[in-house]
């Protein structure tokens, strides 16, 4: 390991970074430490910004520092500034924070929704009970108009016997005898068994 250079801040304008990432490259940890402390608000604040997230933000600016750390030796000073070159990894780190958050986020809304999708049987048993309202419906229509309404004021409504026949002024034994053979005129439209 080549023998570490003491870099001296440069008053009012700090170090030199060229200078720095050189010996960076070379693994000196002491220069990577001057470099650290010039370039890590620059690069908190940038990926902040589009964070938003303090904590998140943290944590990103300081994969970027290590990933500066490990890539130093790829830095090419012919493209651009040192500062530029970090911001520029700070700034592609953080937009892959941001669509990693977003792409979780959208997985787990669709996850939510499957969650509510009805299972086979469900769905089977709506369908299923759809088709007999069907058959019921048909068969009443099958009754006559004095045999449906006794039915369906004493099954759909819940009347009693005596509130069908008060409610339509026939006697009691009528409404009785109309019910009864409504209801066995229905079982046999529906094809139930005693």
């Amino acid at each position: 390991m080549p023998e570490a250079v003491h870099i001296e801040p440069n008053p009012g304008r700090g170090p030199d970074l060229q200078r720095v990432m050189t010996d960076v490259a070379q693994g000196d940890q002491e220069a990577f430490s001057v470099l650290y402390d010039a370039v890590a608000g620059p690069v908190f604040g940038t990926v902040r910004r589009l964070l938003r997230d303090h904590s998140q933000s943290e944590e990103v600016a300081q994969e970027v520092l290590v990933e500066v750390w490990r890539r130093a030796a790829g830095y090419r000073p012919e493209r651009g500034t040192v500062i530029n070159w970090i911001l520029t990894l700070a700034h592609r780190r953080a937009v892959d924070r941001v669509r990693s958050v977003e792409a979780a986020a959208v997985r787990d809304h669709k996850a939510a929704l499957l969650d509510r999708t009805p299972e086979f049987d469900e769905v089977s048993e709506l369908v299923e009970a759809r088709s007999e309202r069907e058959q019921l419906q048909r068969c009443l229509g099958s009754l006559s108009e004095i045999q449906r309404q006794s039915v369906t004021l004493a099954y759909y409504q819940g009347l009693t016997y005596k509130e069908v026949a008060e409610t339509l002024s026939t006697p009691l034994g009528t409404i009785k005898t109309r019910l009864r053979d409504g209801l066995i005129r229905l079982r046999d439209c529906l094809g139930v068994t005693i």
